[in-house]
């Protein structure tokens, strides 16, 4: 062997054995963190697919913020279907907890649906990844979302919850009669949601910055109002309704 090809294997082993070094530092950062390594997925995952949907999201990129490689995704979350199911309902996980944490059940009928709303508005700001997700999801029609075994458990108390308060507010007079919980939740969701996803087209069609904080202030007042008048029992919303009538003809 020549003194030059036995200075380039050294050379190249020299090179080499920090690479190796550094993978093997991270197989056990993972042997040692697994739950954490299996965040730091789930949390790439997630801006992942929110900015680039199931079709454009790519595994190297994932894995690459996370600070993994393809094997360890794999065997921490499975295929790309399976992390995007995972991302997915890891989403709904998070609000429903949210909504656990805003102990409804102590406040007043009336005060607690409108602090759902209040949270539900300000969750849906704070959280653009959820709305960004649900959209691709609606996308594929909801396949994915059929594919889970805990997402009609996850939301089954919630509704349960939610038709307490209602017969609360009925029981003490507060509330009408006869809402539909689920039907209350979807109005609630609707009153936030069509704002702040289209907030950026709802500007450019009425040339006012729909994000500016006087606007969102404004909107929130004003479906706060609507809010309560629908909850309302019929003949205290009648008697406005009449009141609102007399005054205008004055």
């Amino acid at each position: 062997m020549s003194a030059d090809k036995s200075k380039k294997q050294k050379a190249s082993t020299r090179k080499a054995a920090p690479r190796r070094g550094r993978a093997a530092a991270k197989r056990v950062g993972w042997q040692r963190d697994p739950e954490g390594m299996r965040k730091r997925i789930l949390e790439a995952a997630t801006a992942e697919f929110a900015n680039h949907g199931l079709s454009g999201a790519r595994i190297d990129r994932i894995a690459r913020v996370a600070g993994a490689n393809k094997r360890m995704l794999y065997y921490h979350v499975g295929n790309k279907d399976d992390l995007y199911l995972e991302v997915l309902v890891g989403t709904y996980e998070s609000i429903r907890a949210a909504e656990r944490e805003l102990n409804l059940e102590a406040l007043a009928p009336i005060d607690a649906l409108v602090r759902l709303l209040e949270f539900t508005w300000q969750y849906y700001l704070d959280h653009p990844e959820f709305l960004a997700l649900l959209s691709t999801e609606n996308l594929h029609r909801g396949a994915f979302l059929r594919r889970s075994r805990h997402i009609k458990d996850l939301h089954s108390p919630f509704v349960g919850m939610i038709r307490a308060i209602l017969r609360r507010g009925e029981a003490d007079g507060t509330l009408r009669k006869g809402i539909d919980p689920v039907q209350l939740y979807i109005s609630i969701a609707s009153l936030c949601w069509f704002y702040v996803s289209n907030s950026h087209t709802l500007t450019v069609i009425f040339g006012a910055d729909m994000l500016d904080s006087a606007a969102k202030s404004a909107r929130l007042a004003h479906i706060k109002e609507l809010f309560r008048a629908s909850l309302a029992p019929r003949d205290d919303a009648l008697d406005a309704g009449v009141a609102k009538l007399l005054e205008f003809n004055q």
